[in-house]
C-alpha cells in the first residue's frame, strides 16, 4: 500500500537534529486539514527489526494526523538510516527522543506537543510522555509482555489512546488487555479485529480509529 506523505516547502521539512550521539534523520510535515496549534512526534518500531520512521504504521498514523490537522515529526532513532550511533536498548533512543523535542519546542514554541510510538516506538514514548511534558499520547501495539519492562514508569495523565490488533502475532493482545485494566487512569483502549501486529490489510481501518480516537482532543484552530 503505498502512502502519500505531504512534501511542505521551508527549511524544516527534512531537518537535521543535534542528538547525543550525533546528527537525527527527521521528517516535519505541515497539517493537511484546517491546522491545529499541535505537534505530533512520532516514534518507529525496533531498529534491530527493521524498523525505520518510513514503517507504514508509523507513515499511516502521521497520515491521520495530519488529515486531522496536527502537523508532525517523524525521526530516525540512533543508528538507523542516516542518524549516527548504535542500538542503545532503549535508554540512547529515549535520549534521542529528548532532542528531538527539545528541537521542536524550540522551533514551534505555540504548539502543544502530541507523542506517539508504535510497538518499541511505543514503550519508549511512554516512558518519556510525563518527563516530557506530552499534552496527549497515542501509543499503537505497545509491547507489553515482551522484553520491555512497563513497571515503575510515571504514567501520564493527559488524553491516552491504545489501539492494539487482537490478531497480534508478536505483541499478545490480552497482556495488553490486561495491563491497560490495570492502570490507575486507564486510557482509551481500541482493539481493532483480525489484526496483525503490522496491520497488514487494515492501515485504513488504522487511520480511522486514530482520527476517530483524537477527535475530541484538538483543540481550536489557531487564531
Amino acid at each position: 500500500m503505498n502512502e502519500t506523505t505531504a512534501k511542505p516547502a521551508g527549511a524544516d521539512a527534512s531537518p537535521v537534529i543535534d542528538g547525543p550521539a550525533g546528527r537525527i534523520e527527521a521528517a516535519y510535515d505541515e497539517a493537511e486539514a484546517t491546522p491545529r496549534p499541535v505537534l505530533a512526534i512520532l516514534c518507529h518500531p525496533l531498529p534491530t527489526e527493521g524498523g525505520t520512521m518510513h514503517n507504514k504504521v508509523v507513515t499511516m498514523a502521521a497520515r491521520a494526523l495530519r488529515e486531522s490537522g496536527v502537523a508532525t515529526l517523524r525521526f530516525n532513532f540512533r543508528g538507523v538510516g542516516s542518524s549516527e550511533g548504535r542500538f542503545d536498548d532503549g535508554d540512547g533512543e529515549l535520549d534521542d527522543l529528548r532532542a528531538v523535542v527539545a528541537w521542536a519546542r524550540a522551533r514551534h514554541p505555540d504548539k502543544a506537543l502530541w507523542l506517539a510510538g508504535f510497538s518499541f516506538g511505543a514503550w519508549v514514548s511512554l516512558r518519556g510522555a510525563v518527563e516530557l511534558g506530552a499534552a496527549a499520547l497515542i501509543s499503537i501495539a505497545p509491547p507489553v509482555g515482551r522484553s520491555w519492562n512497563f513497571d515503575d514508569i510515571a504514567l501520564p495523565t493527559v488524553p491516552w489512546l491504545v489501539i492494539q490488533g487482537d490478531a497480534d502475532e508478536i505483541v499478545d493482545a490480552g497482556a495488553v488487555r490486561e495491563w491497560v485494566a490495570s492502570l490507575p487512569s486507564p486510557p482509551m483502549l481500541v482493539e481493532m479485529p483480525d489484526t496483525s501486529h503490522f496491520f497488514h490489510r487494515k492501515l485504513m481501518d488504522l487511520r480511522g480509529a486514530l482520527k476517530n480516537g483524537i477527535r475530541g482532543w484538538l483543540p481550536p484552530p489557531a487564531a
